[in-house]
C-alpha cells in the first residue's frame, strides 16, 4: 500500500491512476513499468537507493578510478564514503579529461555512448561520459514527466497536436575514437521513440544550423505552420527570447508563412543542403494575425515547460506578455548534463520528488552535517546534491542548493534554490540570486529584457543593478526595498551604515541578446543559456558595454 503524502501548501497530487482520458490510458498502457516502478521506488526510497549504489559499484568494476580509491574492497555505503571524498566539478576535471581521451576502464567499465557537454554557465565546459545504463535511468525520469503532463492535460496529445522542443544539438563534435559529444538535451531529443517523433513541431536538423538568428528565425517559421500545444526548454529566458524574435521579424515571418516559403529574413543566408532538408516542412502555409507573439497565434498552447527554481521566477513573470497568453508553466525537473535529480509530477509543483531509482543520491546539508541519503532529509532544510552514477561520477558536487519541502509517498519533494556560488556575501550579508531575482521582479515595471548584479568591495559596499529594458526612475529605491526584506542580514548592514544604497545603470539595448549569442557561438545550447545574475567586475564592465565585442 502507498504511503499518504505531505506536499506542500499549493502543490498538488498527481493523478495517475489507471482511468482517465483514451490519450492517458493509451501512454499509461506503454509506460506501465516504467510508471510502477517509479512509483514503488517513492513508497520505498531507502530500496531505491541501496540498488542504486550496487550499480554504481558495478559500473566501477575494473576501472582506474576503482583502483585508484580501492573500491573493490567497498561493501557498504560507509566504506563508500571513506574510500572516496566529496569530490568538487574542478578535481572531477582530470579524471573527465582522462575518459574522454582512454575510453571505458577509466572511470566505468560500460562502454561510451556520447559525451554530454555541459552549458559551462559557471566555468569552462566539460564532456561527461554517457553510457546505457546512466541513459536508461534519465530516460525514465524523463518518461515518467511525460506522462504525468499528459495524464494532467490529455489535449496535449491529441491527432495533430505538436510539441516543440527547443534543444541543443547533439552532436558538435566527437572524440578521437569518434564517440559525438554534444548537448544531453539535444541527445534526448534524439533518442525518443518513434511515436514521440511524430509529434515534433520541428524536424531535428533545425537545431543543427550553426547561426542562432538564422536557426531562431527557422523555428520559427516551422512551428507557426502547426498546432503547437505544448512547448517546452530549460531556461524560460529562451522562450522569451524566441518571443522576442518573432515580433522582430513579424514581416518576414508573415510573408513565408503566406507563400510557403523559406527565404525571408535570416532565412535568406539558408544553404543549399540544409534548405533542402527542411523542403518537406516548409509547404504549410498560414496567415500570420496582427499580434505576432506565439501563444496569440496557437490558439492550443496548454503549456509551456521549463525551469522555475532559483532566479527563474524573474523571467516567469514576464512570460504571459511575451507569449501573448497566460497559459500553466510546468517545471521540467531538477536536473543537470551530470544526472536527473528530481522529477516534477504536476504543474502546481515548483520542483519535483527526487528521482531515487536512478543515481545515488547523497544530500549534504548546508550547515556542514554529514552526508544523508534522500530518505533522511529533513523537510525545511537545504542541502547540496552529491551525486555519484554508472556513467563514472563518484561522490560529485553538483554545486545546487537544494531545499526539501515536503514528500511524495515516503519520498522528498525538493525546489532547486541556487548554486552555491551564487551568492554575494562582501560583508556576511549572502544575498543569493533567487532574492536578487524576487527583488528585481518586484521593483522593475516595465518591458525588462535582463536584469544582474555587480557587487562593488569598497570602504562601503554596494550593489550596482544593471538593467536592459525600460527605466521610468525610482527603480533603485523599490530594489532597496524588496531586496531588505527578503534578506535580513542586509538590511541590517545598510540600517547600521555598513553598506551603501544600491545603484541602477542602464544596459544597451541589445545586450543580453548579443550575450546569448555569444554563448551560442560558443557551442552552448540555445536552451541551456542562462542570463547572469550575479557577475563580477570584468563581466558587469562588458555588459554596460554592451557586450558588442563578442559578435
Amino acid at each position: 500500500m502507498s504511503a499518504v503524502s505531505a506536499l506542500p501548501d499549493g502543490w498538488k497530487e498527481p493523478d495517475l491512476a489507471a482511468s482517465g482520458s483514451l490519450a492517458w490510458r493509451s501512454l499509461r498502457a506503454l509506460r506501465r513499468r516504467t510508471l510502477e516502478r517509479f512509483l514503488d521506488d517513492c513508497d520505498h526510497p531507502g530500496a531505491a537507493q541501496r540498488a542504486a549504489f550496487e550499480r554504481v559499484l558495478d559500473a566501477s568494476t575494473g576501472t582506474t578510478f576503482a583502483s585508484h580509491h580501492d573500491l573493490a574492497a567497498v561493501r557498504t555505503l560507509a566504506d563508500y564514503r571513506a574510500a572516496v571524498p566529496i569530490i568538487a566539478a574542478a578535481d572531477h576535471e582530470p579524471w573527465l579529461r582522462r575518459a574522454l581521451s582512454g575510453g571505458p576502464g577509466v572511470l566505468t567499465r560500460h562502454p561510451h555512448l556520447a559525451f554530454n557537454r555541459t552549458s559551462g554557465t559557471t566555468g569552462a565546459p566539460k564532456d561527461l561520459p554517457v553510457t546505457a545504463p546512466w541513459a536508461h535511468a534519465v530516460g525514465e525520469a524523463q518518461a515518467v514527466w511525460v506522462a504525468a503532463m499528459i495524464a494532467e492535460q490529455p489535449e496535449l496529445a491529441v491527432f495533430g497536436a505538436r510539441a516543440l522542443t527547443t534543444v541543443g544539438r547533439w552532436r558538435e563534435g566527437r572524440t578521437a575514437s569518434g564517440v559525438p559529444i554534444g548537448s544531453n538535451t539535444g541527445r534526448m531529443h534524439r533518442a525518443q521513440p518513434w511515436w514521440v517523433k511524430l509529434r515534433y513541431a520541428v524536424p531535428e536538423s533545425v537545431f543543427g544550423i550553426p547561426e542562432l538568428d538564422v536557426r531562431t528565425y527557422v523555428l520559427l517559421r516551422l512551428a507557426l505552420a502547426v498546432d503547437v500545444r505544448s512547448w517546452t526548454t530549460a531556461n524560460p529566458s529562451t522562450i522569451l527570447a524566441i518571443c522576442r524574435a518573432a515580433v522582430r521579424w513579424q514581416e518576414e515571418l508573415a510573408r513565408d508563412l503566406r507563400d510557403g516559403t523559406l527565404r525571408a529574413g535570416p532565412a535568406a543566408e539558408l544553404g543549399s543542403r540544409m534548405r533542402s532538408r527542411l523542403r518537406p516542412w516548409v509547404w504549410r502555409r498560414r496567415d500570420l494575425p496582427d499580434d505576432p507573439r506565439p501563444g496569440a497565434f496557437w490558439a492550443n498552447l496548454a503549456c509551456v515547460n521549463c525551469w522555475k527554481g532559483g532566479s527563474a521566477p524573474f523571467f516567469l513573470e514576464r512570460l504571459p506578455d511575451a507569449l501573448g497568453a497566460d497559459v500553466p508553466i510546468r517545471e521540467v525537473g531538477v536536473s543537470a548534463s551530470e544526472g536527473h535529480l528530481a522529477v516534477p509530477l504536476h504543474s502546481s509543483w515548483w520542483g519535483g520528488v527526487m528521482h531515487v531509482g536512478g543515481h545515488l543520491i547523497e544530500l549534504l546539508p548546508e550547515d556542514g552535517d554529514e552526508a544523508v541519503l534522500p530518505h533522511e532529509a529533513e523537510v525545511g532544510r537545504t542541502y547540496r546534491p552529491i551525486l555519484s552514477t554508472t556513467a563514472g561520477l563518484y561522490r560529485y558536487d553538483l554545486g545546487d542548493r537544494l531545499r526539501v519541502e515536503g514528500l511524495y509517498r515516503r519520498t522528498p519533494v525538493v525546489r532547486f534554490v541556487g548554486k552555491t556560488a551564487d551568492v554575494v556575501s562582501l560583508t556576511g550579508e549572502k544575498v543569493t540570486a533567487e532574492q536578487i531575482a524576487l527583488a528585481a521582479s518586484r521593483s522593475l515595471r516595465g518591458w525588462v529584457h535582463g536584469v544582474s548584479v555587480l557587487p562593488h568591495q569598497e570602504e562601503m559596499p554596494w550593489l550596482e543593478v544593471l538593467v536592459e529594458g525600460e527605466l521610468q526612475g525610482g527603480e533603485a529605491e523599490r530594489f532597496e526595498f524588496a531586496l531588505q526584506a527578503l534578506n535580513g542580514e542586509y538590511q541590517s548592514k545598510r540600517h547600521t551604515a555598513r553598506y551603501a544604497p544600491a545603484r541602477v545603470s542602464a544596459l544597451p539595448e541589445g545586450t543580453y541578446a548579443r550575450w546569448r549569442a555569444s554563448r551560442a557561438a560558443q557551442g552552448v545550447a540555445d536552451g541551456q543559456v542562462k542570463d547572469p545574475v550575479i557577475v563580477d567586475e570584468a563581466l558587469g564592465e562588458r555588459l554596460k558595454a554592451g557586450f558588442g565585442e563578442e559578435l
